[in-house]
């Protein structure tokens, strides 16, 4: 039997970021925090989510409508409840999203509809401003990590390929094995959630399947991907140390990473990140388990790789 819910009662999803930016001439930290005139409060930029979206689009496309600041995001933060005046419960999910230098200094605010103020304050201030105790218990997280130097992260983001021809119905070798056109359309509708993390780096698999679901977003980001025939469904079984030295390099590096591969390859490459960042591999497992055009965003310490991810995510096209 099927029971419809009520409207009312029915979640409403919605998502923001804290913003950060820390001083380079006196090393301090700050927050920005926003006012709201029509509602007379201080709170962290948020909105709802628009039909069509996840999650992580959410976060950036709000922060830029209600601050003007494009934001990169990084590790989340978590998520809060509460129920709002009109009785429906509220799920609002937060990222960190760090203000680089030049953007701090070249931005000028311009008020909208949702907010006629912003304020960078420290940590301190911030907390005694803003009028919601959750939003008080979630700027402690972010202050947490800020005080064990876990705050600056970059993502791999752990994509696997879009929907490709079945086997059987190919008659070329494995390699050469196009998308379909679901395919392409999970191809596209991934481009804002990948985008949405800000990856300066795009690894894929020498696969056709995997070239083709990169191609978007490589083209919309000007990256040239980098193909790695070692992290092909063929390859990575005879050679794990090759692959493991890929993925050992992308960590090395310390700049968010897209990787594009295979289902059977998924976990090879989630254990090795774990193993490059002293991280629990049982903690990181579900998350090589994906779905066709979906992806992992694994967050990893700028200054300190080794000392364990900070936070995993999983993120794909709504079907």
């Amino acid at each position: 039997m099927t029971i419809d819910t009520p409207a009312a009662s029915r979640t409403v999803y919605a998502a923001g970021a804290v913003l950060w930016h820390e001083d380079v001439e006196d090393d301090k930290l700050k927050v920005l925090v926003i006012h709201r005139g029509r509602h007379g409060d201080y709170s962290l930029p948020k909105g709802k989510v628009d039909p069509g979206e996840t999650l992580p689009e959410t976060a950036a496309r709000e922060v830029e409508e209600e601050t003007g600041y494009r934001a990169t995001l990084g590790a989340p933060l978590g998520y809060i409840e509460y129920v709002m005046p009109n009785g429906r419960p509220k799920e609002v999910h937060y990222w960190t999203a760090e203000v680089d230098e030049a953007s701090f200094q070249a931005h000028v605010f311009e008020p909208n509809d949702e907010v006629d103020a912003i304020e960078w304050v420290s940590l301190k201030k911030a907390k005694k401003l803003l009028s919601y105790d959750r939003d008080r218990e979630l700027l402690e997280v972010f202050a947490d990590r800020y005080r064990r130097g876990l705050h600056r992260t970059f993502a791999i983001l752990v994509l696997r390929h879009a929907t490709a021809v079945p086997p059987q119905s190919w008659p070329g070798d494995d390699d050469s094995r196009p998308i379909t056109a679901r395919g392409l359309e999970q191809a596209e509708t991934v481009v804002p959630i990948l985008r949405a993390f800000g990856p300066e780096a795009v690894v894929t698999s020498n696969a056709v399947r995997c070239r083709s679901t990169v191609a978007p977003s490589s083209s919309l980001l000007g990256l040239t991907p980098q193909v790695e025939r070692s992290i092909a469904q063929g390859s990575y079984s005879r050679d794990e140390e090759e692959l493991d030295e890929v993925v050992r390099k992308l960590i090395a590096r310390r700049r968010s990473t897209v990787i594009c591969s295979h289902s059977p390859v998924m976990p090879a490459i989630v254990r090795s990140i774990a193993l490059h960042t002293a991280t629990r591999p049982s903690s990181l497992a579900r998350h090589a388990m994906l779905s066709t055009g979906e992806c992992s965003v694994i967050h990893v310490p700028v200054n300190h790789p080794g000392a364990g991810v900070v936070a995993a995510e999983t993120h794909g096209p709504i079907t």
